[in-house]
This record gives C-alpha cells, sequence and structure tokens, in this order.
C-alpha cells in the first residue's frame, strides 16, 4: 500500500521517474498497463504525493531499464523518519535546467534533467545524498536542511559537506568536463549563499572561504566550456570573497586563475603581470601556490619570446614542488592538492612547444597521456588534441598522425563541452591546412570542425 510523505526523497524519486519515463517515450498510460497498476497513482507518484509500493518499483525499475535506481530510490525514502518539504527562503535560485549523471547500482548511469530549484531543494533535503558522486549518507545532509530552514544554525559540519561536495565534482570534472557540472555548481553556490544571509558571525569567514572556492570552480567551468566573460565573472566574485574570508592563499591563487584566463585572450603581459602579482602576495604562501605562479608567469614569458626566462622559472617551479610534494593546510586551493611535479611538466609542454621545442613537447604528453587513467575522459582529451598539435609541428611531423589524433580528441570535445579542448583543435586545422593544404585527409577534421561550428 502506498504512504503518502511529502519528502525529498518522495520528490526524487519522481523527478527520476517522469525522466525516465520520458527517455523510454511511454505515456503514463502505457507504462501503467505494461505495469499492471493505475496510471494516476504513477502520476501522483511522479509528483511526489505517493510512494509507490517496493514490489511495485522493481517491475517499474525493469521496465524503465533504470538499473536499480528506482529501488534505491524507494529504500532511501523508507529511510526519512521525518517527511519535510524543504523550500528555500528567498529567490536565489533562478529555473533552468541542472543535468546529473545519477550511478546507478548496476554500475551504469542515469542522466537526470531538473530545474536549478529543484537541483537546490532536493539537495537540502538530502535526496541526492545516495546519488552525488560523495556517496553520503543521508544523515550526513540532514543539518544542511535544517541551516536551510535555520540559517543561523549553519555550523562547521554543513560547511565540511560542502567541501567534500566541491571536492566530488573536481575529480568528476576530469571525467565529465564542464557540460554536466556547471549548473549543479550554480546551484550550490545558490544554496551557499542565502545560508551567508543568515549565518551567525562565527560562520561568516568559514563560510566565504568555501563560496570562494566554489566561485573559483565556477569560473574554470565557464573557462573550460568557452564563456571568457563569465569565467572572469565568477572568479572576481571568487576573489573578492577569499578576500571576505581572509583568505590570502585562495587571493593569491585567484590572480594565477586571472592569469590563466589572460592566456585565452592574448595577453601576454596580463599573464606575466598578474602572476608575478601572485608571486609577491602577503604571505606565507603554500610552497605549491608559489610554483603554480612561477609556472604560470613562464608560460607569459614563453608567450613574449622570452624563452631564457620561461625555462628559468620553471626550474624555480620544479625546485619548488621537489622540496615541498603536499600542502601544509587543508583548506588551501583545492587544484593545490593535486599540482605536482607531473602536472608541471605536462604544462612546461606548452612552452617547449611556442619555444620551437615541439619534439619535446611530444615526448612531455606521449608519457602523461599514457599515466592519465583511461576514464578521465576531459583530461585524456585535452593531452591529446595537445599533442596532435606538437605532432604538426614536430621536426618530423607526421600529418596522418595528427589528424587522426585530432578526430580523437574532437569527439571527447563534443562529450563534455570542453573550449579548450577545441581550442587546441583550430590550432591544429590551422596547421595542417597552411603546411598541407591539398592532403585529403585534413579536410575529415576540418570539415568534423566546421560541423560542430555550425
Amino acid at each position: 500500500m502506498e504512504s503518502g510523505p511529502i519528502s525529498a526523497s518522495a520528490h526524487m524519486f519522481g523527478v527520476v521517474l517522469r525522466h525516465l519515463r520520458g527517455r523510454a517515450k511511454m505515456s503514463l498510460r502505457e507504462l501503467g498497463k505494461q505495469a499492471l497498476y493505475d496510471y494516476t497513482r504513477l502520476s501522483r507518484a511522479e509528483n511526489g504525493e505517493i510512494l509507490i509500493p517496493l514490489e511495485q518499483v522493481r517491475q517499474l525499475d525493469h521496465l524503465l531499464n533504470a538499473g536499480g535506481t528506482l529501488i534505491a530510490l524507494r529504500e532511501a525514502a523508507d529511510c526519512d523518519a521525518e517527511p519535510r518539504s524543504p523550500v528555500l527562503p528567498g529567490s536565489a535560485c533562478e529555473d533552468g535546467p541542472v543535468m546529473l549523471e545519477l550511478r546507478t547500482p548496476d554500475g551504469g548511469s542515469v542522466h537526470v534533467t531538473m530545474s536549478r530549484r529543484q537541483f537546490a531543494q532536493l539537495l537540502a533535503g538530502g535526496a541526492l545524498s545516495s546519488l552525488l558522486p560523495s556517496g553520503l549518507d543521508l544523515a550526513q545532509t540532514e543539518p544542511l536542511a535544517r541551516a536551510i530552514e535555520q540559517p543561523t544554525r549553519l555550523d562547521a559540519d554543513v560547511i565540511d559537506y560542502f567541501r567534500r561536495l566541491l571536492a566530488e565534482h573536481y575529480a568528476a570534472d576530469k571525467m565529465l568536463g564542464p557540460r554536466m557540472l556547471l549548473r549543479p555548481v550554480l546551484a550550490q553556490i545558490d544554496v551557499l549563499n542565502e545560508l551567508r544571509r543568515g549565518a551567525r558571525a562565527s560562520q561568516t569567514e568559514p563560510l566565504f572561504q568555501v563560496l570562494a572556492q566554489y566561485g573559483e570552480m565556477a569560473g574554470w567551468l565557464h573557462q573550460d566550456i568557452g564563456n571568457i566573460d563569465a569565467a572572469r565573472h565568477w572568479s572576481r566574485l571568487a576573489a573578492e570573497w577569499a578576500q571576505c574570508a581572509g583568505d590570502q592563499q585562495m587571493a593569491a591563487y585567484m590572480l594565477i586563475r586571472g592569469s590563466n584566463i589572460a592566456c585565452l585572450t592574448d595577453d601576454p603581459a596580463a599573464v606575466v603581470q598578474l602572476a608575478s602579482a601572485a608571486r609577491r602576495s602577503p604571505g606565507p604562501l603554500e610552497p605549491k601556490l608559489l610554483a603554480l605562479a612561477s609556472q604560470q608567469q613562464a608560460r607569459g614569458h614563453a608567450m613574449l619570446g622570452e624563452y631564457g626566462r620561461c625555462f628559468t622559472l620553471l626550474d624555480e617551479a620544479a625546485n619548488l614542488l621537489n622540496d615541498h610534494p603536499h600542502v601544509s593546510d587543508p583548506t588551501a586551493p583545492l587544484y593545490l592538492h593535486h599540482y605536482d611535479l607531473d602536472t608541471l611538466q605536462e604544462q612546461s609542454a606548452v612552452c617547449h612547444r611556442t619555444s620551437g621545442h615541439a619534439d619535446a613537447a611530444v615526448t612531455i604528453l606521449e608519457n602523461q597521456i599514457t599515466k592519465t587513467a583511461e576514464n578521465l575522459a576531459r583530461d585524456r582529451g585535452h593531452l591529446t588534441a595537445k599533442l596532435a598539435v606538437a605532432v604538426s609541428q614536430a621536426s618530423r611531423p607526421d600529418p596522418s598522425r595528427a589528424t587522426h589524433l585530432g578526430l580523437t580528441a574532437l569527439g571527447i570535445a563534443q562529450q563534455t563541452g570542453s573550449a579548450r579542448i577545441m581550442r587546441e583543435l583550430h590550432t591544429l586545422d590551422d596547421e595542417l591546412q597552411t603546411r598541407w593544404p591539398g592532403r585529403k585527409e585534413n579536410h575529415a577534421l576540418h570539415d568534423a570542425l566546421g560541423a560542430v561550428r555550425s
């Protein structure tokens, strides 16, 4: 017999049921007929008004090829001791689609689209706990729901919840790219911003610190998707929030991010100036942060043709990373926790290529691709695109291999929405068309890129 809670879990079950039914192109009547279940009750379940009996859910899960997702959601709903309907105060969450990749118990995945408002409400209520990459349990999200209802109850556990979610987003970005992650990150910023409005003074600085890290992530995702204006906007907000938090590490890091964005606007002077400013920031600063700033400044000098200074800075960065392989502060900018000598070596490839040593860049990028896990699709795609350009510029260029690598990277760019990959591929296309204009193989990549533009 159906139960009738208006809970976050019931709401989530309904959202996913409706999405799966739409994916299967089945009407409520058709699904009800195949499942031997009243379609009006299916409609009420999709609206979160009732919960369907578990045995019936097993049949629906099978019919909709849900891989156990509906069963897991229905079982999670039984764990809601006190049904609630979480509502965000105010109207910070704008309506708009959020795309989630839900991991199914059988190892597959289901993509679900919902509004940003729905996403924020479900996040607050804990219904997404078993579906987000972190696998946090419902009990861990209950303090968040209470804080949403009464922001003065915000505490360190809630702030830590968002830190852990952000770490999972960072890991997922390497696989999925910006297309799947951008809107969920923006929705979580909406929730954090609402919490900020009513937080106690004692929680303000820690909350601003987390907001700054989310703002940085939003800026990065916009940069990766190719929206440079939005990348600047969110990066500046992140820098502002870092100052409000008194977080000098993040404030300096955002200067480096600004330098990185300046690379995309072909402003090498700004690349050098912003990275140099980060190195002069009041400290003490994490040695890894200083290494990253040196690496970024080196890139600007390479763009200016100042190769001696470029490689001196890369050597300084390598020495810092060799002496300091780990960050000392667990709240340091997330990227620094993963920044190491391998990453520096990979990033130095562009300096070798720019300085006319494409063969060195080829060796670096081939080694790095070998070390990069198969499931890190976006990262492998970017490395592959950079390798394709280096292969086309090597002392013994191989246009056939470059074209093949380019087409491989293009498929990943379309899957992940990464404009950084596309930027490298346009550089490759220009190289191939200029140096080998009559070569038939070049047309495959050129036409494929043209089709993406159109």
